[in-house]
């Protein structure tokens, strides 16, 4: 069994660059970001927040792009 890790991000806190009136894109957008770094990452659009679940494992990578995208 791998850990999971779940990263929630606020519709409000995302960067000018990303398109707010389509979460569902930007959370294509995000999770094919982490894809191409190699993260396996599903990101979707929750409502409220985006949320991006990786394994564990790949957090600190996962990390690394998600700050070069301005999202944390």
């Amino acid at each position: 069994m791998t850990a999971t890790t779940t990263i929630r991000i606020d519709h409000a806190a995302l960067p000018v660059q990303f398109d707010h009136s389509r979460p569902d894109a930007v959370a294509a957008a995000i999770e094919t970001a982490l894809r191409e770094d190699g993260i396996t990452a599903e990101a979707s659009d929750v409502i409220s927040h985006l949320k991006i679940e990786l394994p564990t494992s790949q957090l600190a990578a996962a990390c690394a792009t998600l700050a070069e995208l301005h999202l944390i």
